[in-house]
């Protein structure tokens, strides 16, 4: 009998600005609360036997922000990986990052090579951070990887079909994702694993992402298992 649990969850954790704007508080409680919202998800997803999940924390585009906001976010970012290292030890979850992390600042670049290099061995589930990540931007990323490859002579053009592509991608090595939620009810992929997400389901809910909790997960499991997957066919 095929497995109705998702390997990977992709999240698009939307809403945490305003979240904190409709309570008057300043943008960056949001995403503080938020990061409580990540704790649950991640428990439920091992409780749920998935083996991946994908969090887009930071875009390239929020780089645009202002400089105030970004800073608390970094600033955020390093405290989490301090007070999450040891708990991602205990429950057996390794951590990878995708995306341009050599744009992030040296505190936050050295504190996350280390987390991801104490949790390597760590086989209870992957938590993948998407940091400075862009769709578009990953698949340029893939072209130039292919183009160097084409002109050292380790591929042929005609060698590049789909799947010698997606060996290019950040995600190498991964299965794509089979679901993705996105929270704040905004139907959009926010230039989210482009290539990824083709034939992902997708569930898409109206509550912010600091309010998104281990039952709002396993709804979306559970709406997910009664779905039929199809890929083009009949």
């Amino acid at each position: 009998m095929k497995s109705t649990t998702p390997r990977h969850v992709a999240i698009i954790m939307d809403g945490n600005g305003r979240w904190a704007q409709e309570r008057g508080l300043p943008r960056l409680a949001g995403h503080e609360q938020g990061s409580k919202s990540i704790r649950a998800c991640v428990e439920a997803a091992i409780e749920a036997g998935v083996e991946i999940v994908t969090l887009y924390a930071f875009s390239a585009e929020n780089w645009k922000r202002p400089a105030a906001e970004v800073a608390g976010l970094m600033l955020l970012l390093e405290r989490f990986l301090d007070e999450k290292l040891a708990e991602m030890q205990k429950e057996g979850v390794r951590l990878l990052a995708i995306g341009r992390t050599s744009q992030l600042p040296g505190a936050c670049q050295r504190k996350l090579q280390q987390a991801i290099a104490q949790t390597a061995q760590n086989t209870r589930l992957t938590v993948i951070l998407a940091l400075s990540y862009s769709g578009r931007l990953e698949i340029v990323d893939a072209v130039k990887s292919l183009l160097s490859d084409v002109q050292s002579g380790k591929l042929t053009p005609e060698q590049i079909d789909p799947d010698v592509f997606s060996q290019h991608l950040y995600t190498a090595g991964f299965p794509d994702p089979d679901l993705l939620i996105r929270t704040s009810g905004e139907m959009r992929l926010s230039n989210f694993l482009l290539w990824q997400l083709s034939y992902t389901e997708i569930h898409v809910t109206p509550k912010y992402w600091p309010d998104f909790g281990k039952a709002d997960f396993h709804a979306a499991l559970k709406e997910f298992a009664s779905r039929s997957r199809r890929y083009g066919g009949v």
